[in-house]
């Protein structure tokens, strides 16, 4: 009986190559191609979505689709686009102890009330552990089953035999096929569960969602390697030692991508901030140089944000860059329009922005608060605490239009801000309103209009 058959797959992009290499040739990291078998044939190849397969008129079937499943918690309904879709196949990533296993039995919790019996699957800890944790999070219900297996063949067998209207797999890392040698968690292992759980979720309808553990670096072989397969990614951001957590899509097959749900973490379990523009502004110092308040939208979302900014002497080496919520390609680039367009010279200082309350900032309307919160710490000038800014800055040092204008500036009139620095080419589509806009052009005028006055 000869030797059987094994590839070689990377940990953490999931490349195959036929022998060990030392360096992947799709990542190019180091040391993370590990040795598995290669089935030959198996359940892989003869799922249920291959039976009885043939062409059908798009045109077909045009009846409303099946509504969806309403969790009960309105940020994580936000997110999903309206609510969980039947027969689909979700995916919620984050660091350990984020909170995963916390809004997935509240879910559930939710479901089992109000649609029917939900499966929820441990893999990971026993009977007792989970029981614990439903009861303090006042979860208990007659109709939310609680399975302890890690045997992907034992968990559909109890899917099929009974009618349940959601499941839920926590974890992903911790469930096993008995067809592979490979223990579990592996890159094989992985793939082939996702796989199963997604044939189970259209073969009969019931919405599946995995849950996964990703490291600070996001290199686990999981919810990255099964971002292609899933219908839904969802990922919760936070640190762990505050209490704010944000739900982001990064995938969305049936909604959009730029909505995000925030949620406070309290002893009781997740606890959704219908405020998110409050909590945010709730502890911003006043008369400090270095803070300003950013109108920012994250989907449909308008949302006031505080840009914080140190700008300090170099005592040792090399300056210091450090930032946190923005991309640091989008900091070298604001440094280098001020030194060039408004004669500032950040060379010799190090330089610290920080957004408060663990956003993260993608949108280049950012890019007027934060060279405004540059440029105040730099001179030492408070900006006004009723003075608000949006807008994208360009390497000529012109200040462009963005998205939503309008929508950006109400949300600064509604919590008290009486002025908002707004792009020049934004102001056709803007109406009166509590709070001012003053048009801008260039950086040069972003500073003059606040902290000239």
């Amino acid at each position: 009986m000869g030797k059987p058959k094994t590839t070689f797959v990377c940990q953490e992009c999931g490349a195959v190559a036929p022998r060990w290499l030392g360096r992947c040739p799709e990542c190019e990291g180091w040391n993370t191609l590990v040795e598995e078998p290669v089935l030959e044939e198996g359940p892989h190849v003869r799922g249920a979505l291959a039976d009885e397969a043939a062409p059908v008129p798009i045109t077909e079937g045009l009846a409303e689709p099946p509504p969806r499943l309403l969790t009960g918690i309105g940020e994580c309904d936000r997110v999903l686009g309206g609510g969980i879709v039947p027969g689909s196949l979700g995916l919620v990533g984050g660091d350990p102890g984020i909170g995963k296993s916390t809004l997935m039995l509240q879910l559930s919790h939710h479901l089992a009330r109000t649609v029917g019996p939900v499966l929820y699957v441990s893999a990971e800890e026993s009977f007792e552990q989970t029981r614990l944790r439903a009861r303090r999070l006042d979860t208990l219900d007659d109709r939310l089953f609680l399975l302890t297996e890690n045997s992907v063949g034992a968990v559909l067998r109890h899917v099929e035999s009974q009618a349940f209207a959601f499941c839920v797999i926590d974890s992903i890392q911790s469930v096993y096929s008995p067809q592979l040698a490979a223990i579990p968690g592996s890159v094989g292992q992985v793939r082939e569960c996702a796989n199963e759980f997604m044939r189970l979720a259209k073969s009969t309808g019931v919405p599946v969602f995995l849950v996964g553990h990703v490291t600070k670096e996001g290199l686990i072989a999981g919810p990255r390697l099964l971002e292609h397969l899933v219908d839904t990614v969802l990922y919760f951001e936070g640190e762990g030692k505050q209490a704010l957590r944000i739900l982001r899509a990064v995938k969305n097959r049936f909604g959009s991508t730029n909505e995000i749900g925030v949620f406070e973490m309290r002893e009781t379990g997740l606890h959704e901030v219908p405020n998110p523009s409050a909590w945010f502004l709730n502890e911003r110092p006043e008369n400090v140089s270095g803070s300003v308040v950013l109108p920012s939208i994250e989907g449909t979302r308008p949302l006031l944000v505080e840009v914080q900014a140190l700008v300090g002497d170099y005592h040792a080496g090399s300056p210091r860059r450090a930032v946190m919520g923005i991309n640091p390609n989008r900091l070298s680039l604001i440094l280098a329009v001020l030194e060039k367009r408004a004669g500032l010279h950040f060379a010799d200082r190090d330089v610290f922005v920080n957004v408060a309350g663990g956003v993260r900032l993608d949108e280049p309307a950012a890019d007027a608060a934060i060279a405004l919160a540059l440029v105040s710490s730099f001179r030492g000038v408070p900006v006004a605490g009723d003075l608000a800014a949006f807008g994208e800055i360009g390497l000529a040092g012109e200040v462009r239009a963005v998205d939503m204008a309008r929508r950006r500036l109400a949300e600064a009139g509604k919590f008290g801000f009486k002025r908002c620095i707004v792009p020049r080419n934004c102001m056709a589509d803007l109406a009166s309103g509590p709070a001012a806009a003053l048009p801008v052009a260039n950086v040069t005028e972003v500073i003059d209009a606040a902290l000239e006055s």
